[in-house]
């Protein structure tokens, strides 16, 4: 069997097509919302499988991983988030990084010499690294439409984020499989308008709502915002942070939304100016972690929402 496990974010979407347009294969995919990280426990690895993780935390996935490779399968693994141990064993090969400035994407643009750069460039932009983005498309032959590929890495991103598949306009993996089309995303956005509509449409709309919210919390180095257990509310808390460090690029940002069941989910993003602490705020808490730069919490109880703010406040004041 050939496993494709990837983060259904647009960095996860972008890294895998990347790899796909370089050698086709039918493979099965294993993904989901953008916090549904804990992926390599969904399969039954065996003997001489080919595994190909992108984008979910190592650390996250510690014992399916060990499962695989004590199977006989073999293992690719490329991902930007804390790893935790990396086991060394025959059968696994790692590119990991987890410097700011780094996304899955641009790790596959590394091993495929640049050869489907514009993906990594869509896939950059969606994980909030518009310079990164920027300097890889100074490396192409031709000028690309740059505003475009951002807004269609912004709009990946957007998608990726619920508390189901039922909050997202589209599956990952049949947006995946929307994607591997094209060699050259403008291409999918030229051609597969509707998708790109769809997905355009829900994020100025669920964005305008988030624009109309004030902060819980604001003080001059942080602010912290909270949005309802609605639908909307779960798709926009990812990209609202990222527009919110983009404003304010001095200033680190927590987006807390509301669950079902009183507790909540939170999305941290570091100051732009600071690209750091997110991940170590975040694994204090039991459900956290992430990167240096945007990480969260995917179930902070509600009696430690003071606490929370407490450390996120503390960290940024520093």
């Amino acid at each position: 069997m050939i496993y494709d496990i990837f983060n259904g974010d647009a960095d996860g979407l972008c890294a895998l097509t990347q790899l796909r347009l370089a050698k086709p294969e039918t493979s099965t995919l294993i993904t989901g919302v953008k916090r549904n990280i804990a992926l390599l426990e969904k399969i039954t690895a065996q003997a001489n499988d080919k595994i190909t993780v992108l984008d979910i935390s190592m650390d996250k996935n510690q014992q399916g991983l060990l499962q695989a490779l004590k199977s006989g399968a073999q293992v690719f693994y490329v991902d930007h988030h804390f790893p935790g141990e990396i086991p060394v064993h025959d059968n696994l090969s790692t590119l990991i990084n987890t410097e700011p400035e780094i996304c899955t994407s641009i790790l596959v643009d590394q091993h495929l010499n640049g050869q489907f750069r514009e993906w990594a460039i869509v896939g950059a932009f969606g994980d909030n690294l518009s310079s990164a983005a920027e300097q890889l498309a100074s490396r192409l032959e031709n000028a690309p439409r740059l505003a475009e590929l951002k807004q269609l890495g912004i709009y990946l991103n957007y998608n990726g984020y619920g508390s189901s598949i039922e909050d997202l306009h589209f599956k990952p993996d049949q947006l995946f499989t929307k994607l591997v089309k094209f060699t050259d995303p403008l291409d999918f956005i030229d051609e597969d308008r509707s998708t790109f509509l769809q997905l355009e449409t829900g994020y100025q709309q669920d964005m305008s709502a988030a624009d109309k919210l004030s902060p819980y919390v604001e003080k001059m180095h942080i602010a912290v915002f909270m949005l309802p257990d609605k639908a909307w509310a779960r798709r926009v808390s990812g990209v609202f942070g990222n527009d919110l460090a983009n404003k304010y690029p001095e200033r680190g940002h927590a987006i807390i939304t509301e669950r079902a069941d009183g507790d909540f989910l939170v999305s941290i993003r570091a100051p732009l100016a600071n690209r750091s602490g997110a991940d170590e705020i975040c694994r204090q808490f039991p459900t956290g972690g992430g990167r240096k730069a945007a990480a969260g919490i995917n179930q902070l109880e509600k009696k430690q929402l003071d606490k929370f703010i407490r450390i996120f406040s503390d960290y940024y004041e520093r």
